[in-house]
């Protein structure tokens, strides 16, 4: 047996969880895992080659001290306040300290109706489980902090959708599940006495350095909002947008969870809108730092039996300033500068605006960027310009602000290479992996992996990984539906 469970949630929030047995695959089977994550957990190598580890990945057979879990959570969903969530097709199938010493918890999707389900079946599609499957992965190896993936399974089992599509599961793993909704329910009841249980819990298992502080409920939200901020401020550095920011959605760990109608920028629209069901623009890419916010001061609103009103505005007025100085950080490196000064706003603006006016790919555009030279032709991203005036105006900006730096062209390149990524993932290239696993072919969807698992480096014949998406892998519509 790989693995012994622990039920760290359940323990200690009993009266927040409902025992549920998973409801499983007549004929599951594995698809693919990571590696890298059955590692972390310390699963050897030779547990994939069982005969019942598929078994084991669906839930038809449980990891030892496995007791399945639903978690009873709220949230607001585009801006309206819903009671009635939690685990509706996912359970927590318990905890285990990963080789870092860390704890982290299995989180099986897909794993059937729940008490919590409300008319929903309870199930995940192989389409949606491809995608979190793949988001999860690729974001940890960007560097973005995020839940994990362990293993991909999936069935013959048909489920309903907008048409019918086969049945899978996924294997999250993260240190917590842990919403920002948890909170939110606690309040919204009125139970003031669950509220500071989950609390002293939290904080307890997750931020302990706040123990001690005076209000450690205050001292762990003054934590949420920074990491918060930092999380978001990645998202728009590397051209992610989320799709669906509800605050049942919301990590209170500041990782990026729940993927859902994600994208990864094509050409550069700031107002771009991933969710097909999402006809406001709510979670629009430009929206997420605005809506970042709104999302704390409803985290901060259900805290607020145990925290002073001052002492909440405070907290959340961290947040502005930790976003826009580790954006501008950020977006600093992107652009090769080691160094950010107050005119670099501008120039980091006007090269936005210059992307957006000509229609050019964001990802590609920055890793051009990196070749940029002194002549007078600046590099091959002239080469894409549409408009050659306007990128000559603003690279005789940008030549002027680098003879500020110390580094060389070449040690300027090699810095701007390793956070400019070449191969993101992008929509498109997700979709063809998941029409051939609809048909039984895997390799794509394994290729496509083992390209995303080194995203900053050139790697020889993956050029079509690279490329810019075709016309019709432009702004695919993309549906909140799993």
């Amino acid at each position: 047996m790989p693995l012994l469970l622990s039920s760290t949630y359940a323990s200690g929030l009993p009266d927040l969880v409902s025992l549920v047995a998973v409801t499983p695959f007549a004929e599951p089977k594995l698809l693919a895992y990571s590696a890298d994550t059955a590692a972390l957990l310390q699963i050897p190598a030779a547990f994939f080659q069982q005969a019942d580890t598929a078994d084991y990945l669906s839930g038809k057979k449980l990891f030892t001290g496995s007791k399945p879990i639903a978690q009873k959570y709220a949230g607001h969903q585009f801006g309206q306040y819903n009671p009635e969530l939690g685990d509706g097709r996912g359970l927590l199938l318990g905890d285990v300290k990963g080789a870092d010493g860390k704890n982290y918890d299995l989180h099986l999707k897909g794993a059937g109706r729940t008490p919590y389900s409300r008319f929903g079946d309870g199930r995940a599609v192989l389409r949606s489980s491809i995608r979190e499957f793949l988001a999860s992965e690729a974001m940890f190896h960007l560097g973005i902090p995020t839940s994990r993936a362990l293993s991909l399974v999936g069935s013959t089992e048909p489920v309903q959708r907008e048409t019918m599509e086969q049945g899978a599961m996924v294997i999250r793993v993260c240190p917590s599940h842990i919403r920002f909704g948890h909170f939110e329910h606690c309040f919204y009841t009125g139970d003031k006495s669950q509220l500071r249980r989950l609390v002293d819990f939290t904080v307890q298992q997750h931020f302990p350095d706040c123990l001690d502080a005076e209000n450690p409920a205050l001292a762990m939200l003054q934590q949420v909002v920074v990491s918060t901020a930092e999380l978001i401020s990645q998202w728009q550095a590397i051209g992610f947008n989320h799709g669906v920011m509800n605050t049942d959605n919301m990590s209170i760990l500041g990782i990026s969870f729940d993927y859902g109608p994600y994208a990864f920028l094509d050409d550069y629209q700031p107002g771009y809108i991933c969710n097909h069901s999402d006809h406001s623009g709510r979670y629009a890419f430009d929206e997420q730092p605005g809506i970042g916010l709104w999302n704390l001061n409803a985290l901060a609103h259900a805290l607020s039996p145990l925290i002073e009103v001052e002492d909440l505005r405070a907290a959340l007025g961290l947040y502005e300033p930790t976003l826009v100085s580790h954006y501008m950080a950020l977006m600093g490196k992107k652009l090769g500068l080691a160094t950010i000064e107050p005119t670099d706003r501008a120039l980091i603006g006007q090269w936005l605006a210059l992307l957006q006016q000509q229609k050019q790919d964001y990802t590609l555009s920055f890793r051009r960027l990196a070749d940029f030279s002194d002549d007078i032709n600046g590099s091959s991203i002239r080469d894409h310009m549409l408009d050659l005036v306007a990128f000559d105006q603003w690279a005789e900006l940008y030549r002027a602000r680098l003879t500020k730096e110390s580094a060389t062209t070449a040690e300027r390149k090699t810095q701007m290479n390793s956070v400019n990524p070449l191969y993101i993932l992008r929509n498109y290239l997700a979709q063809q992996a998941i029409e051939a696993a609809e048909q039984g072919d895997t390799a794509p969807l394994h290729q496509l992996m083992q390209v995303l698992q080194t995203p900053y480096q050139l790697q020889p014949d993956k050029e079509a990984f690279a490329a810019p998406p075709p016309d019709w892998g432009k702004g695919m519509d993309i549906s909140c539906s799993s």
